[in-house]
């Protein structure tokens, strides 16, 4: 689907409105307007044929020669007819009057109307027109083989030339303005990202430079407050430690020899809540950094065949294949996967890598019933526990902590469709170039 860009659909209204005032105006005048200003230039055309005209009492050579000059400039036919519609001259023009027109003529002199220089008589086809001078001599004129330019020609080129105008005189003003909402965009496509940091330049004093200012102050708060709310939750997960060190340190000293059950249960107690602690520890770095230093060139088939071992019931099958990545994070991904398959699916677990051109992927399936579609959204957020798993043992960080570390290696993690649960893992592959 293309993108409407800003800028365009202004100047597309720009233009469309312009258009519609000069339509508007066109239809305007070509009501009310046209035929007054053709009746003033049908009056200005018969005076001045008038005064370029000799007297009607000059010689008939006279009169010729006025006649061929009026044509010969005018580059019209002209003929000029006393008032019995006798021919006195002409230059190409028709040689007599037709009857029904001096019929025609004759009524509308009777009638007071042709007597005035606005009223020009059309001959045939408005081609050729006769004009009654105030010395009763009949003016007639044909245009020939001239054509008229077109209005609607006209009215086209006229739009194509005021668009052209708007084009160049708009464009770097509505150009301009787009563009300090393009950089806004992209300014909040990056906040988007990740990047809590970004903030966009603000420009000018109307609405989009409040718009922007209202954006940075708004990123601000923002970042201050997932600043605060990692650093408490680093600061408390941290602080949890100190007790529980002591905690532990005092059940070992209180160690009862009779009471191994209870002495047990504390231990165990105490592991869960380490761990607990461990892996918020674990969001909390990961969820701070914005990119992992992948310096170390990983064997992803021995990483994931070293963590397999731990876990009874589990087929490898793929080829050797390197990814840049932290080593003790990847190890963390594989296990909490083989974890989840263990605690909530059903053995045996297959794990299968494969890679494209540029990617890895790594799919882990459990025999169990699958993840059904209310679940799927939900998985990989901290906390949550599918209906029926209330009492399965964990505390619901294993799924989130495996999508933050493929994300963090610049990957994913997702569920795929089928039967079974099936988990895959992308990951960039690294491209030998010697090839």
């Amino acid at each position: 689907m293309l993108k409407r860009k800003l800028y365009l659909q202004i100047y597309g209204t720009i233009i469309a409105s312009l258009l519609a005032v000069v339509i508007m105006s066109a239809i305007v005048f070509s009501v009310f307007g046209r035929d007054r200003l053709d009746q003033h230039l049908y009056e200005l055309a018969g005076k001045m044929a008038w005064l370029t005209l000799p007297s009607v009492s000059a010689p008939l050579a006279q009169q010729q020669k006025a006649v061929e000059r009026l044509g010969r400039e005018l580059n019209i036919s002209v003929s000029l007819f006393d008032d019995k519609q006798q021919l006195l001259g002409t230059f190409g023009g028709p040689r007599h009057i037709p009857k029904h027109v001096i019929e025609d003529i004759r009524d509308d002199l009777e009638d007071g109307d042709a007597s005035h220089f606005s009223h020009w008589h059309r001959m045939k086809r408005g081609r050729s027109w006769i004009l009654v001078l105030p010395d009763n001599r009949w003016l007639a004129i044909d245009l020939g083989s001239r054509r008229p330019r077109h209005p609607i020609l006209m009215l086209l080129a006229y739009l194509v030339l005021i668009s052209s105008v708007v084009l160049l005189v708009a464009y770097p003003f509505v150009r301009k303005l787009t563009g300090r909402l393009e950089r806004l965009q992209h300014g909040v496509e990056r906040i988007g990202s990740g990047e809590l940091s970004a903030r966009v330049e603000v420009q000018g004093r109307d609405e989009v430079a409040q718009l922007a200012m209202s954006f940075n102050e708004a990123a601000g708060r923002i970042e201050r407050l997932l600043n605060s709310n990692k650093l408490l939750l680093a600061n408390a997960s941290h602080e949890l430690r100190t007790p529980l060190s002591r905690i532990r340190l005092g059940v070992e000293m209180l160690r009862d020899p009779k009471d191994t059950k209870r002495h047990s249960a504390l231990q165990k107690d105490i592991a869960e809540l380490d761990g607990l602690i461990g892996e918020i520890l674990l969001m909390s770095r990961l969820d701070s950094t914005r990119k992992l230093e992948l310096k170390e060139d990983i064997d992803l088939l021995a990483l994931v065949a070293e963590e397999g071992v731990h876990y009874s019931d589990c087929t490898i099958t793929g080829d050797s294949i390197t990814v840049s990545g932290d080593d003790r994070l990847l190890r963390r991904l594989v296990r909490n996967l083989l974890t989840n398959a263990a605690k909530h699916g059903e053995p045996p677990v297959q794990i299968k890598l494969t890679a494209d051109e540029t990617q890895v992927h790594m799919q882990f399936t459990d025999s169990g019933d699958g993840i059904n579609e209310r679940d799927r959204i939900h998985v990989f957020e901290p906390f949550y526990r599918s209906a029926g798993k209330q009492n399965v043992e964990g505390f619901g960080l294993g799924l989130a902590l495996v999508k933050q570390i493929a994300e963090a290696h610049g990957g994913t993690a997702k569920i795929l469709d089928g039967p079974k649960s099936t988990i895959e893992i992308s990951l960039p592959r690294i491209v030998d170039e010697t090839h």
